[in-house]
């Protein structure tokens, strides 16, 4: 077949059809008119593809047909449109959904932080084995406090969100074996606990409490919710309810997969709170306002516009279109 002659025969129905894509409003015979112009390309690309599948013709084609067809069937969203309902349906919904969750993982964190201070300065011995004496005065005295400020604050907030955001997402990705989240918060609850210790056997608690808390307040829940969205997407596998048990782990990890991607804005902000407002000369209170107004910013953002998303229906998913349908069980 002679492309040449082929493209000369149709190229007034390409022109037409290029026309009708690109006008603002079809009018009822204008639509039928793209439809079957459409459908004439179609046949078009059928044809040279037979003759040549990958050829500059076919690939014309092509392109021209992919904006025919989403000018005949619309596009699937606008991308803002996506990202607000993004940030105002579908996160705090599943944020909302782990709320008591992540409260209970907050608790047992602390408690076994807390239970490890005390265990490390009444116990003869337990400091010792961290370090000598002149490494745990140097790191009470000197490193606790540099660690902070010994980086540029852009690139030592950099370094501590990538951080954290990985720990986040593995928390959720790995929360279905049940073991790992366990594991990493308690492994995180001792550390924390050992070094409050430390600071407290040489008389500067309240130096750990104001270099700990200004990012700590939302850095920990971070760490809380996303180990809260593990342990949930555990559940599903073990209790599916009428679910099929594949069917429930899919849903919650689409689901609290969400909490992973929202974690990563929160940490974001916190890791900005740790480099810029942590390490800086400004008043112990007013480190610690402005960490807690980050931490009650993201309470409100949870409790007020997720119970309002999730009593909408909302619960972090996939759109029904995009999610498929499944098999209900009894």
């Amino acid at each position: 077949m002679d492309l040449d002659a082929f493209t000369a025969v149709h190229s007034d129905d390409w022109k037409r059809l290029d026309e009708l894509v690109a006008r603002g409003r079809l009018s009822g015979p204008e639509a039928d008119e793209l439809l079957r112009l459409y459908q004439r390309a179609s046949t078009h690309l059928s044809i040279v593809r037979s003759v040549a599948p990958e050829g500059t013709l076919s690939a014309s084609l092509s392109m021209r047909l992919s904006r025919a067809r989403t000018r005949l069937t619309g596009s699937r969203s606008n991308v803002m449109e996506d990202l607000a309902n993004f940030f105002v349906h579908s996160l705090p919904a599943a944020f909302y959904r782990v709320r008591w969750l992540t409260a209970a993982v907050g608790a047992a964190f602390i408690l076994v932080a807390w239970l490890t201070g005390i265990w490390a300065v009444n116990t003869p011995g337990v400091l010792a084995a961290v370090g000598s004496d002149e490494e745990v005065r140097r790191y009470v005295e000197e490193d606790f406090v540099n660690y902070y400020s010994e980086n540029p604050a852009a690139s030592f907030s950099g370094m501590v969100w990538t951080n954290n955001a990985w720990i986040a997402v593995q928390a959720v990705a790995f929360g279905i074996t049940g073991v790992w989240v366990p594991w990493m918060l308690y492994q995180n609850a001792v550390s924390l606990g050992v070094s409050a210790g430390m600071m407290a056997a040489h008389d500067r608690l309240d130096v750990f409490f104001v270099y700990i808390l200004p990012h700590g307040f939302m850095e920990l829940t971070a760490i809380f919710i996303a180990g809260a969205a593990g342990l949930r997407i555990f559940w599903a596998f073990i209790a599916p309810g009428r679910r099929a048990r594949t069917t429930s782990v899919a849903q919650e990890g689409r689901s609290l997969m969400t909490v992973a991607l929202g974690l990563v804005v929160v940490l974001f902000i916190s890791g900005l709170v740790e480099g810029f407002v942590t390490p800086s000369p400004l008043p112990a209170w007013l480190r610690l306002s402005l960490g807690f107004l980050v931490f009650a910013a993201y309470w409100a953002y949870t409790l007020i516009l997720g119970r309002r998303a999730y009593r909408a229906g909302y619960r972090g998913d996939l759109t029904a279109r995009d999610a498929g349908a499944y098999l209900r069980t009894a």
